[in-house]
């Protein structure tokens, strides 16, 4: 079997990439060992425990895709990096290198999925030039869109149980303000009792909580928390703290009026998922017990009328 020129360089260009590659990766390893080992020493000054350097694979996977998007961070921040730290935001994750770790995720996925689904079969013979070429552009395409597909599956999943959580947080906020515990004093309780039924939910209080005490209100501190997480139950709560702080009006019978309007919106979310459950299952119903269905109650018919005309 010949080889053409085109085939040469595409192989060629493959091959110059994947070594690349390979040379970045041994050059940002030794890299980062010695900033890992800097950063641990300097975590540890202020305690007694020893200082013993972290081998956890995942903080190296993860301080080696920081390295991967430091490439295809922008030099100056636009609207595209803007939107995807509030994406970052919505999806609970406040680390400060968590942009880097999803562009080096996403430029390591565009490399190597070309590689194993285009350059390997290629080169082992299972598929031509042509094919192999489709398939490294389809693997791509693929891996651009799987850390966007990723975020957003987490953002859904993150507002669905903030969403679920919020009504039983203002109906304990209600409890505690009639008790005469003080709104600042029950932000602190919430987050002790939601902690293991609600652990987003409670993650966001104490959020609240610090900024509470660094000189902001109950009501400035949880539009703050409408404006990370992107929900309207969180923004009519903190319009509602806000407005009764601002007029001076009753916070308790507020509160308990809203709780009870979210409670009510709840249940008709719930009974819409119900309503939409018996169409939802009409198309699996369709495809896979009707078949069967009809092969076990037409299958003898079908075999004796196929022996009748054999005779």
């Amino acid at each position: 079997m010949t080889i053409t020129n085109t085939e040469l360089f595409s192989m060629l260009a493959y091959l110059g990439v994947a070594l690349l590659v390979i040379i970045h990766f041994s050059l940002s390893s030794k890299i980062f060992n010695s900033q890992r080992r800097a950063i641990a020493r300097l975590r540890n000054l202020g305690s007694d425990v020893p200082d013993v350097p972290s081998t956890s694979l995942v903080e190296f996977f993860r301080g080696l895709l920081r390295k991967f998007g430091n490439i295809m961070m922008p030099q100056e921040e636009n609207r595209s990096v803007a939107e995807l730290k509030a994406t970052f935001l919505r999806a609970g994750i406040y680390e400060s290198n968590a942009l880097r770790v999803y562009m080096g995720a996403k430029l390591l996925l565009m490399v190597l999925l070309p590689i194993l689904c285009g350059v390997v079969p290629y080169a082992l013979g299972v598929i031509s030039l042509l094919h192999a070429m489709n398939a490294s552009l389809v693997a791509a395409l693929v891996g651009m869109a799987l850390p966007k597909t990723w975020l957003q599956h987490r953002v859904k999943r993150r507002q669905r149980a903030l969403r679920y959580a919020l009504p039983d947080a203002i109906d304990m906020l209600v409890l505690c303000l009639e008790g005469g515990i003080s709104l600042t004093a029950t932000i602190v309780r919430l987050t002790t009792e939601l902690r293991g039924v609600h652990p987003a939910l409670a993650g966001e209080m104490m959020i609240i909580h610090r900024e509470v005490q660094l000189g902001q209100t109950v009501g400035q501190a949880l539009q703050s928390f409408a404006d990370r997480c992107d929900l309207k139950g969180v923004g009519d709560l903190a319009s509602v703290l806000l407005q009764s702080e601002r007029i001076g009006a009753s916070v308790v019978q507020a509160l308990r009026t809203h709780a009870d309007c979210c409670r009510v919106e709840r249940q008709q979310n719930a009974e819409e998922m119900a309503q939409k459950a018996a169409v939802k299952v009409i198309f699996p119903t369709l495809l896979c017990i009707f078949p069967a269905v009809f092969i076990v109650l037409l299958g003898p018919a079908a075999l004796q009328i196929m022996k009748l005309f054999d005779k």
